[in-house]
This record gives C-alpha cells, sequence and structure tokens, in this order.
C-alpha cells in the first residue's frame, strides 16, 4: 500500500524546483513569481502549503515579498558583507558624491539606493537612546527612519529593502546641525554635516544583537516574522568621547554578513 506524501515533502520539493531556477538565472533578480493562489492552482497544493514554499525562500533570503504586490526573486543573491572597520572613512561614505555609508557600500556593489522612505519628525527615543544621551525618559529628540532599499540599473521596477535604520541626536546637535532634519542631507551624509557643524566623529562604537523583527520591522523588509534580524546599535563619538549619534540598524539575517578587522600588534618592520 502506497503512502501519502505529506505537506513537507511537498514544500520541500517545489521549493527546490524554484530554488535552482533561480541559481541558475532561469529566474532573474527582481523577477515577480506567481502568486500564491497560482502556484497552489499550479502544483495541485493546499494554500498554506504554497505559503510555507515562499516563507521557506523567504528565510532563506532568495525571495522577498512586497505588501499588495506579491513575490519577487531577491535582487540580493548571497549576503551583502558589510565591513563595518570601513565604510564610514569619509573618503569611502563620499565616494563619487554619494548620500552617507550606505549608498556607497551598495554602489560598491554593483545595487542602487534607490528611493529611500524617510521619516523625519521628533520622538521619544528609546530608553537605552535616551540614557545613553542623558535625557529624561519623556523628552523628545530628532528621530530620522529610513527603510533603505536598493534597485539594479536600467530596472526601476525591480526594488527590494535590506534595511531599517533608525537615527537620534542630542538637541543641542539638533540645533547646531539643522540639516539633519531634512531628507536629503547632502555627499557624506549626516556624519559630514555633523562634522562641518563641529561634531565630528571619530570613534565608532557598536553592539549587535539578534532578535525577532517587529510586525512593522517584517512588513517594511518583505521577511517572514518568524525570521530573526540583526539589530546593530550604532553609536558616533567625538574626540571628547561625546556621543553625539545613535543608529539602531534592522538587518535581516538572511541578507547580511558583518566583517571586522582591526590589528591586535604592531607589524615588525625590518
Amino acid at each position: 500500500m502506497g503512502t501519502t506524501q505529506r505537506g513537507p515533502g511537498k514544500v520541500e520539493r517545489i521549493a527546490s524546483e524554484i530554488r535552482d531556477n533561480i541559481e541558475r538565472g532561469a529566474l532573474a533578480p527582481g523577477s515577480r513569481l506567481p502568486g500564491v493562489p497560482q502556484l497552489q492552482r499550479e502544483h495541485g497544493i493546499a494554500y498554506q502549503t504554497a505559503r510555507d514554499i515562499y516563507g521557506l525562500l523567504e528565510d532563506e533570503g532568495l525571495v522577498f515579498s512586497r505588501r499588495g504586490k506579491g513575490t519577487y526573486v531577491s535582487l540580493v543573491i548571497g549576503k551583502i558583507i558589510s565591513d563595518r572597520t570601513q565604510r564610514y572613512l569619509p573618503t569611502l561614505r563620499e565616494a563619487g558624491g554619494a548620500v552617507g555609508a550606505f549608498e556607497a557600500e551598495m554602489r560598491s556593489m554593483g545595487f542602487e539606493n534607490r528611493d529611500p522612505v524617510v521619516t523625519i519628525g521628533k520622538g521619544v527615543p528609546p530608553r537605552k537612546v535616551a540614557e545613553l544621551y542623558g535625557m529624561h525618559h519623556r523628552a523628545k529628540t530628532l528621530k530620522r527612519e529610513r527603510i533603505m532599499r536598493v534597485g539594479l540599473a536600467g530596472n526601476s521596477d525591480a526594488l527590494e529593502a535590506v534595511q531599517v535604520a533608525t537615527s537620534w541626536f542630542p538637541p543641542d546637535v539638533v540645533a547646531a546641525c539643522p540639516v539633519l532634519a531634512e531628507p536629503d542631507t547632502g555627499t557624506g551624509g549626516s556624519k559630514s554635516r555633523m562634522a562641518e557643524a563641529g561634531f565630528r566623529q571619530v570613534w565608532l562604537r557598536e553592539e549587535i544583537e539578534v532578535r525577532s523583527p517587529t510586525p512593522e520591522e517584517a512588513d517594511a523588509l518583505g521577511i517572514p516574522g518568524e525570521q530573526a534580524v540583526l539589530e546593530i546599535t550604532h553609536k558616533g563619538l567625538t574626540a571628547e568621547r561625546r556621543i553625539v549619534e545613535i543608529c539602531l540598524h534592522v538587518l535581516p539575517r538572511s541578507k547580511w554578513q558583518l566583517a571586522y578587522e582591526w590589528a591586535i600588534d604592531t607589524p615588525e618592520t625590518g
């Protein structure tokens, strides 16, 4: 007597076919995949099984979803390797007129920094941010939230969110550098404008944790709610070791790899 193939077997089998087509290039980056009902009909499977197939591929970073628009082949096949020890150097973050480190980093990988969703206003920062700034826990300060999206040259429809970044600045820094409240902070981004205003960052400190995304973050990044994200708490310090910028970077675990390099001894010279 034969056995009936169970859902998980179908999920992996069909996901493997789609995965193979993506890796062979038969499905190009940014191309739209069949909707869940269409995938269900094509393979004669349950609706939830079809959803699980795309969920598995989303977890692997091979596809992403856009609310109300469907599921697409990821523009980023493999991971973005972010060199955290180099990306903020002025010569790199200003390269080619880039508006900050993210745009310069994406250009170096062949992507375009495309139509970021920027929300700017005053808000109450998270407790850890307020404590680092020595602010009252209910006090408000400038908040810059960006949903960072990448695109491919020559393809105006291909667009994928790869990061949510939220920056907070102390009130006196905002007063001295009002361009921080503008969507476009110019070549080099906020760090270059702050340097011009007398708040040059010479030290950076980052702390990383792995956590679940909020529903809003999962929706913005087009990832399943159960997929882990990396949260980087990025702090910019002046020569006097004062923290003048805190940015919370939220990155899909499936899309990013962080790289660090530093000297632990002085190389011998002869």
